[in-house]
């Protein structure tokens, strides 16, 4: 049986996620996973977790003002391991075109935009929907090939560089679903609301060695 350290988890809370869901999928795993509210709190934890629903704008902007933005760099600068989920990966990108032009975290580079509009697209896309991924990303061992996932959203991270897309979904056009860098990953759909394969991912970061 696995033991895991309590202080191994932490998960942002900016104002802008559902960190109660993020939390309870951790302890359906039972793995501690601690909401951490000050900024100095992210500079000891083993493993960073940020999620987020909401507009772009609002969530960079807490970010900012909370002083989360250069302790969430460090982590990933120091190569632990991090996982964004949503909005939470679409913030590490260099800019988002959601209701005008906003600067993200330049962790990534590239850009959010949004699904087009077209007479058999409904935007937001919601619902399940299949991430198809090729043998060998840690998230998804355990599981078949091209698991479905839960997805809520509008807009879509296209990364500057194509090797950091690790998973892809299809709606209307294909669209990159799961990102990773080195260990970094981060995910367009919600692990938290995924079920089965969700948890699997949840538990799969969790593993990772600190």
């Amino acid at each position: 049986m696995l033991r895991y350290n309590c202080s191994m988890i932490q998960i942002v809370d900016y104002g802008m996620g559902n960190l109660r869901s993020v939390q309870k999928a951790f302890e359906r795993l039972s793995v501690p996973a601690a909401i951490c509210t000050r900024p100095e709190q992210l500079d000891d934890c083993e493993k960073l977790v940020l999620p987020g629903v909401g507009a772009f704008r609002d969530a960079i902007s807490e970010l900012r003002r909370q002083e989360f933005v250069e302790p969430i760099k460090r982590h990933i600068a120091s190569e632990k391991p991090f996982l964004g989920i949503c909005l939470g990966l679409q913030l590490l990108f260099d800019v988002s075109y959601e209701d005008g032009t906003w600067e993200g975290l330049g962790i990534v580079p590239g850009e959010v935009v949004r699904f087009p509009d077209a007479a058999d697209l409904k935007v937001p896309h919601m619902g399940w929907n299949k991430v198809a991924a090729p043998e060998g990303c840690p998230l998804l061992a355990g599981m078949p090939r091209d698991p479905f996932f839960y997805f809520v959203h509008s807009y879509y991270g296209v990364p500057r560089d194509e090797s950091v897309v690790v998973g892809r979904t299809e709606y209307g056009r294909p669209f990159s679903s799961l990102i990773q860098r080195g260990r970094l990953y981060a995910t367009q759909f919600h692990p938290e609301k995924s079920q089965q394969f969700g948890l699997q991912l949840l538990k799969n970061f969790a593993q990772l060695s600190a």
